[in-house]
């Protein structure tokens, strides 16, 4: 997924560092405009991917770049769409529960999941300092939940570990879209994500039909938050990370990526007054820096095939 530009390319323009910024700082907004939509969690997971997926269609069709699927990408999309699904449901319940800032920051422990899976099945060395990042982080998230945590209420011990679930399907998901794109090398990325896109709007279309929950939109405010999410969240700052990561060295991408968490939890403090001590913020800063230093993991083995995500 991240590409890492050898020495003898061209250092990346202005522009692309700007598209790159403009797609995190776009994404960061996710939880604001989930808090404020004022719907079931599954319903605004759903509006997301179902109005994004209308959006990316229309890029795809404009493009002339729609194709049907064969038997076993259907099976892909399909795979791709639930655990899309899955990390949507938990994320957007963890943000109800915890609030937008330690709700996006849990689901980027992905990292230390794809850390594991890359070691176990795609035969990764890694950097000794991975080893580091990872107890670094949970040090951090203790800083900002605090230390007792049987002090804390069900409610948002439960919002934690729906974060924690977030970020195994979202290793999950990450997975299985590499896995996708690969099966479809020529294929353009308005086609692969349109079709993820509709696959988990089905998937939570029937989440949302199994509770009973209601499709209703309550008022135009929420209108407006499930339009951004499904434009901004879906379609634009997807667009745009995607296009800047191949042309940027995957030091620098996966710095500047980190302002996509660490801004959801500055709009947490700003717009929903969440109560933030300094030993809070250090929290945020340690897990931040071990979640960039999870990324900087890979050595792939001499012999064993094993792309990045």
């Amino acid at each position: 997924m991240k590409a890492t530009p050898s020495s003898t390319e061209p250092r990346p323009g202005r522009s692309t560092v700007l598209a790159l910024l403009a797609g995190a700082v776009l994404i960061s907004f996710s939880g604001v405009w989930v808090k404020t939509a004022q719907v079931d969690p599954a319903v605004s997971a759903f509006y997301r991917v179902f109005i994004g997926g209308f959006v990316l269609l229309a890029l795809a069709r404009h493009r002339g770049e729609l194709k049907t699927p064969e038997t076993r990408h259907w099976m892909l999309g399909i795979l791709c769409g639930l655990m899309f699904a899955l990390d949507l449901f938990f994320y957007h319940h963890s943000i109800g529960y915890i609030g937008p800032g330690l709700g996006t920051i849990l689901p980027n422990f992905q990292v230390f999941i794809l850390g594991g899976a890359g070691i176990l099945f795609l035969g990764e060395r890694v950097r000794p300092i991975y080893f580091l990042s990872v107890p670094l982080a949970f040090a951090g998230l203790f800083m900002i939940v605090g230390l007792d945590w049987d002090a804390l209420d069900d409610a948002y011990r439960l919002g934690v570990y729906f974060g924690f679930a977030a970020a195994a399907c979202y290793a999950g998901y990450l997975l299985s879209l590499r896995k996708f794109q690969s099966e479809q090398a020529g294929a353009s990325r308005f086609y692969v994500i349109t079709l993820v896109s509709f696959t988990t709007a089905v998937f939570l279309a029937a989440e949302v039909l199994r509770t009973g929950a209601s499709f209703g939109i309550p008022d135009l405010r929420s209108l407006f938050a499930l339009l951004a999410l499904g434009l901004f969240s879906q379609v634009i700052g997807w667009i745009l990370i995607t296009n800047a990561l191949p042309k940027l060295r995957a030091s620098l991408s996966g710095l500047i990526l980190l302002l996509q968490p660490a801004l959801a939890f500055v709009w947490d403090v700003l717009f929903f007054h969440r109560p933030t001590s300094p030993v809070n913020w250090i929290g945020v800063g340690v897990t931040l820096a071990a979640i960039y230093l999870g990324t900087a993991r890979k050595k792939v083995k001499a012999g064993k095939k094993g792309a990045p995500v």
